[in-house]
């Protein structure tokens, strides 16, 4: 990419949620690249698994501060920084459906405004990690779709703002509710663009879809493409089909974390050319699966048959389909996905693999 011939400006970068899945991965990938600039992570460690990260982090020398973006005063431990990743989140769509919104509430909206304030104050430029499911869940299931043997699929020429055969683009319409998770990322969207025309903020919201690859500690409610890999290796527990007729063929995109890095590098690399602007990232119709698709391709990297069950009944703010409409950032830059779905599944599998034992206690 030629944009990443480009000199890195920045001296000191935060990344809060660093010790999860996304943000580790992130402060990983740019130390190799950047071996004299200082990177600092945040985390509040809640998320099972993400105490796995300190180690790798610190042998790469990479700072860890435990904090929680909830108190403002955990920002003081790390000192002056020109650039902020902000990958933090409370990422379950299930997040306050059976149980009390308030840490979804103000871990994702408080904990955002907290994050933009200390940006502000440290005169920083911010990549913002947002969520596809600030789409409305009504909206998207009204989608005409056609069913195939294997997936749902969007229906080609239908009128309908923002949505085309390759997905969902920034321009699809936003009324209607979408979960709590994705108000609250949406909310804090609008906060945040409030930030870059008042207080002159630099910064790049990015709507990412599913997010998956090696270390991410996956649950039925976020990281599912780590749990299907992990329960065929295991194979002791049961996997369930749920909603729209339990056949499994629901479809996300997914973009892999190293194609992800790319998107937040190139950004990263020419923040003048990107700044107020918001993209949807993720892997696009090519990168796409429906759950029966995933479960083949378990079945062939595994050797291993298990137990898939049926529910009918649909799951609170699941929807039918969702694909990302990648073409405005690819049109605004040269990136593209680099990792299919083989090798996306291959590299999962050979990790948990590799560090089974660890892994046990956490994924299965």
């Amino acid at each position: 990419m030629a944009t990443l011939n480009k000199p890195m400006n920045y001296k000191h970068i935060l990344i809060t949620g660093g010790a999860g899945f996304v943000g580790s991965n992130i402060a990983m990938q740019l130390r190799n690249l950047y071996s004299t600039i200082d990177i600092t992570v945040l985390d509040n460690l809640k998320r099972r698994g993400s105490e796995l990260s300190i180690s790798r982090l610190t042998d790469q020398n990479i700072k860890f501060v435990h904090g929680d973006i909830r108190n403002k005063e955990d920002f003081e431990g790390v000192g002056t920084y020109d650039l902020m990743i902000e990958c933090s989140a409370e990422p379950s769509v299930l997040a306050g459906v059976n149980e009390s919104p308030e840490y979804l509430l103000n871990t994702n909206l408080v904990g955002a405004v907290n994050c933009f304030e200390s940006c502000r104050n440290n005169a920083s430029d911010i990549i913002f990690l947002s969520t596809s499911r600030v789409y409305p869940i009504n909206s998207l299931n009204n989608i005409d779709f056609k069913e195939s043997d294997t997936r749902f699929d969007i229906m080609p020429n239908q009128k309908i703002q923002g949505l085309s055969e390759n997905g969902i683009s920034e321009d699809f319409l936003l009324n209607g509710a979408r979960s709590l998770y994705g108000a609250t990322k949406l909310s804090s969207e609008i906060i945040l663009q409030e930030y870059f025309d008042i207080y002159g903020i630099k910064g790049v919201i990015n709507r990412c879809g599913v997010i998956t690859g090696p270390w991410q500690m996956g649950k039925i409610d976020q990281g599912v493409i780590v749990l299907w890999i992990a329960r065929h290796i295991w194979k002791d527990k049961p996997l369930s089909y749920i909603g729209y007729g339990g056949t499994g063929k629901q479809v996300r995109d997914f973009i892999h974390i190293d194609d992800l890095f790319n998107v937040v590098h190139t950004q990263i690399k020419d923040m003048d050319r990107y700044t107020g602007e918001t993209f949807n990232i993720g892997g696009g119709l090519e990168n796409s699966l429906s759950l029966f698709e995933l479960t083949k391709l378990c079945e062939k990297m595994s050797g291993n048959h298990i137990e898939i069950k049926k529910e009918l009944k649909d799951r609170p703010n699941d929807v039918r389909i969702y694909l990302s409409d990648t073409s405005k950032f690819q049109k605004k830059s040269d990136w593209k996905c680099q990792h299919n779905a083989e090798k996306t599944i291959s590299d999962i599998y050979r990790w948990i693999i590799e560090n089974k034992s660890v892994l046990e206690r956490i994924l299965n």
